[in-house]
């Protein structure tokens, strides 16, 4: 009950978290660029309504695209409406500004607001950062101007120039942009496949939507496409035998955005083959000595069908943990983008001399001109760094970051421990049913969800509380060993990997522990460490069988979800590579045809996943029932067993009651 009361002042201190940072958070912050001036380009109602690209005045100041886009670039920074699309220094422009007036007019859109004196000295000019010394040509991304790089018989140019003017007196060359250059064009490649991708599914989302619906109807009888798959390979391996180009290597062709390329190789279809075989043997192996194992899990599975069956609305409950999770990670996302834009804007003074004792120090642009900075450290200016603040809100911002990191595990973690509490107290409805069907109470799994949340509530927070600690120091070690990846010394990591691992050990225990827990909690409605205890010495008396159970039954519900992603990523390879002659002419035409391909793989095992959890879920919870009924239980008519005859004959020692066994 503590832990009830606890919890459910947690959840309104997280939805006032909420609401502080969205009285105090900027959103706009994340989606306009700001100048040098705290202002937002493209902001409607302001002066740079219609200015929606921020401008750098020297770009050889910005190291990489990730100082570009966090603005930590130390130049002046100003919003245009348009990129330069030219080559131009301020020198040459102010030298032919009276008989080429139209080269100033261009050039001055790109200096600061309201400059139109030509005749102030280039010194002056450039020490004060009114002009650029240059422009070059530029394209926006992410709403800000990069330099429009390209490349010409493997040469870097920008519009197919090799060199440029840097507007103080030297000629450069194009390389030494190249550290942001390569970050640059390889985000830019990246949004260019990005459009082509939503293309493709622009055009194909139905046919993915019926794949998808094709995993719902699959059955992992698989074992024979895994030796058609094997033929098939082999057939194509041989059919490009002599084919010019077949026997280049993966190597010698390199990354190819266009899969089809790799399937003209031979080696590709020798290293699926091999895939394939080796699957297959692994397979076959198994099924060969672990054949009695496998009969005790496969008598589990089919109770497991037999309770799914009498209870079908089962399988459509991770819809709804699904849903809850979806709540709560959109949740902490939109608090977590609110509170990382709550800060203030600060201002630091930029100085061009490097001896300038005020230079990175925050400053006031409205007083700094009165101030004898601009005296000590000719040019300098009190330009925009970034959002931060000095109040007590600001200063906690990172622990409030921390907290919602915190809070969102915490109800993740309980989201799955309803879920697996109600499945549990459906399921577990199911088995004390003496006469089944008959015996099993109306709507047991909405009964079970009822439950759960008026009585269970403060244990299934307990449970998903100690989860969540754990989870959190997980993240604070891989955050600390990103942090001190360049620094740390052998020892330190040799430390912090002992610490992963230990915590990831942990975590693996707890859950399984939490999911047991949850299914005493189900039968007996007692508190979390009661229930922990006793489904922890249940399952250390029935050992054996939990090895049996908990390794042999993952294999074949894990066999089961990847035997019904790959049954229905084969079907959609043969589908959207046009090998299927029916539907050939229904077949879009795509950029990519690995992207639906994968989509529909990957949304396959996640619609697999969903549903054998829920199988999961039932045969833990039979086999907890199964061995709390032959503690309680001895097969006579006074106490007769609850289990199915069936299940007996496979994992029992006594007999059954011949009414029971009758039944």
């Amino acid at each position: 009950i503590i832990c009830c009361v606890i919890f459910i002042v947690v959840i309104l201190g997280y939805i006032a978290l909420g609401v502080v940072a969205w009285v105090h958070g900027d959103p706009r912050k994340v989606i306009y660029p700001t100048d040098s001036y705290g202002q937002f380009c493209g902001q409607r109602d302001t002066l740079n309504e219609n200015k929606t690209i921020l401008f750098y005045f020297n770009i050889l100041k910005c190291a990489s695209p990730v100082v570009l886009i966090n603005l930590q670039c130390p130049t002046t920074q100003l919003c245009v409406s348009k990129c330069p699309d030219r080559f131009a220094t301020y020198i040459d422009v102010q030298a032919s500004y009276r008989y080429r007036p139209d080269q100033w007019n261009y050039f001055r859109q790109f200096c600061k607001p309201g400059f139109n004196n030509p005749r102030k000295s280039i010194a002056q000019v450039l020490r004060d950062e009114d002009c650029p010394s240059m422009i070059i040509p530029s394209r926006p991304f992410l709403k800000r101007c990069f330099p429009d790089f390209s490349t010409k018989n493997g040469v870097l140019t920008v519009a197919n120039q090799t060199t440029f003017k840097d507007g103080r007196g030297k000629t450069r060359n194009v390389t030494d942009l190249r550290e942001a250059a390569n970050g640059i064009n390889n985000v830019l490649d990246a949004r260019s496949v990005g459009m082509k991708i939503f293309e493709d599914y622009a055009i194909s989302w139905y046919w993915i939507l019926i794949l998808h619906l094709c995993a719902l109807h699959t059955h992992s009888y698989f074992i024979d496409c895994f030796l058609k798959g094997i033929w098939h390979c082999y057939w194509e391996y041989d059919h490009l035998k002599g084919i010019p180009g077949s026997d280049l290597t993966v190597y010698d062709i390199g990354f190819q955005t266009d899969f089809k390329v790799y399937l003209q190789l031979r080696q590709t279809w020798l290293a699926f083959m091999i895939i394939l075989c080796g699957v297959e043997v692994i397979i076959i192996l198994m099924l060969i000595f672990l054949r009695n194992r496998i009969r005790i899990a496969i008598a589990l599975l089919k109770e497991g069908s037999r309770a799914i069956g009498y209870i079908m609305s089962t399988l459509f409950y991770p819809i709804v943990t699904f849903l809850l999770i979806a709540i709560c990670i959109s949740y902490w996302a939109v608090t977590a983008v609110f509170l990382a834009t709550s800060g203030e804007p600060v201002y630091k003074v930029m100085a061009n001399q490097t001896l300038c004792k005020y230079a990175n120090l925050t400053c006031d642009p409205e007083t700094f001109n009165t101030t004898n900075v601009t005296k000590l450290c000719p040019g300098a200016q009190c330009t925009f760094a970034f959002y931060g603040g000095e109040s007590l809100y600001h200063k906690y911002i990172f622990i409030f970051q921390l907290a919602n990191a915190f809070v969102f595990l915490w109800l993740v973690n309980f989201a799955i421990a309803l879920g697996q509490c109600t499945l549990a107290g459906a399921f577990a409805s199911y088995y004390w049913a003496y006469r089944k069907p008959a015996d099993i109470p109306l709507w047991p799994l909405f009964s079970s969800f009822g439950r759960a949340i008026r009585y269970h509530t403060g244990s299934l927070a307990f449970g998903a509380l100690i989860l969540a600690i754990v989870q959190l120091i997980r993240v604070i070690l891989e955050y600390l060993d990103h942090k001190l990846k360049g620094t740390q010394n052998s020892f330190t990591r040799f430390l912090l990997c002992c610490l992963k691992c230990c915590f990831w050990c942990l975590e693996k225990f707890l859950k399984f522990i939490n999911r047991n827990a949850y299914i005493m909690i189900a039968i007996y409605g007692k508190n979390f460490c009661t229930s922990a205890k006793e489904a922890f010495f249940l399952l250390m008396r029935n050992v054996v069988r939990v090895a049996v159970l908990d390794k042999v039954t993952d294999f074949l519900l894990f066999l089961g979800k990847i035997l019904v992603a790959g049954g229905v990523g084969v079907l959609a390879f043969f589908f959207f590579t046009q090998r299927i002659p029916v539907f050939a002419q229904e077949v879009p035409m795509l950029n990519y045809y690995w992207v639906p391909l994968l989509t529909v793989i990957i949304g396959s095992y996640l619609v697999a996943h969903g549903f054998f959890s829920v199988y999961a879920m039932c045969v833990d919870t039979l086999f907890l029932c199964f061995c709390e009924d032959l503690e309680r239980n001895d097969g006579s008519t006074a106490k007769p067993y609850f289990m199915s005859a069936s299940l007996h004959r496979i994992l029992g020692k006594k007999k059954l009651s011949p009414k029971k066994a009758a039944g």
